[in-house]
C-alpha cells in the first residue's frame, strides 16, 4: 500500500469558518485515502498561511518527506491549498514527481500518477501560458493607443501630474529639478544634492525623503 502526507491550509480565520475548513479538509482526505487504497501517515496543517509563497513550514515539511522517501504520494483537497499561482503549483508537481511520488487533489479530481492526471497538468500549463500571452497582447494594444491618441503610459514623471489623462508641470516640482540642475552643474555629488533638498524639506512624488539615485533619475530625464 503506498503511504501517503495529507497537506491541509487555510488563510485566515473567517476562512476556516466560512469555507472548507481544516476538519473538513482533513475528512476529505481521510475518506480518499480510504478508497483509493493509500496509507496515510499524517496529515500537515498550515494554519492562518497565505498561498503567496509555497515557503510554509508545514508544506515543506511534505516536501522533505517525500524527497527522504518517507512517504510517495501528497493528498490535498484542492490545488489552492498548495498555491493559487499556476507557476508555483506546476513546480511543485514537478518536485514531488521527481522523488517518484505523486500529487493527489480531490477537488479536481487529479493523480499524478496517472495519464490523465498528467495530461491535465500540462493542459494547465498551456492555458495558463496561452492566458499570460493573452494578457501581454491586450496590454501592448492598449499602450500603442494610447500613444497614438497622445496620452501619456505609465506613472507620471517628477515634475508632472496628469490631469484629465494629459500632462501637466508642477511648479514646485520644477523649481526643485531646477535646484537639482544647478547644484550639479556647480560640481555638488549626488549625495549633497539630496542633503540639500532633504534640508530644505523638499520631498519626493511619494513624499519620502530624497536618495542619491532618485537626483540621478531626475538628471538623467534631463
Amino acid at each position: 500500500m503506498t503511504k501517503a502526507i495529507g497537506y491541509i491550509r487555510v488563510s485566515t480565520e473567517m476562512q476556516a469558518n466560512e469555507g472548507v475548513s481544516l476538519e473538513a479538509q482533513s475528512a476529505k482526505i481521510r475518506a480518499y485515502c480510504e478508497l483509493n487504497d493509500l496509507e496515510l501517515v499524517e496529515i500537515v496543517c498550515d494554519a492562518g498561511k497565505s498561498a503567496k509563497t509555497t515557503n510554509r513550514e508545514g508544506l515543506q515539511k511534505c516536501l522533505a518527506m517525500i524527497a527522504a522517501g518517507e512517504v510517495a504520494a501528497l493528498v490535498v483537497y484542492k490545488l489552492d491549498r498548495l498555491s493559487r499561482k499556476v507557476l508555483d503549483t506546476l513546480n511543485l508537481i514537478s518536485e514531488i514527481e521527481s522523488h517518484g511520488a505523486s500529487l493527489h487533489s480531490i477537488s479536481e479530481k487529479l493523480d499524478t500518477s496517472s495519464a490523465l492526471g498528467k495530461f491535465f497538468v500540462n493542459m494547465t500549463a498551456a492555458l495558463a501560458q496561452l492566458e499570460r500571452d493573452q494578457i501581454s497582447e491586450r496590454v501592448t494594444m492598449a499602450m500603442a493607443h494610447k500613444k497614438n491618441e497622445g496620452q501619456h503610459c505609465g506613472s507620471p514623471a517628477y515634475g508632472f501630474t496628469m490631469v484629465e489623462k494629459k500632462l501637466v508641470k508642477v511648479a514646485k516640482e520644477h523649481e526643485a529639478i531646477a535646484l537639482i540642475q544647478q547644484m550639479k552643474a556647480d560640481g555638488a555629488n549626488l549625495q549633497a544634492i539630496a542633503d540639500e533638498l532633504n534640508n530644505q524639506g523638499i520631498t519626493t512624488k511619494r513624499g519620502a525623503k530624497w536618495q542619491p539615485m532618485q537626483v540621478s533619475r531626475v538628471l538623467n530625464r534631463g
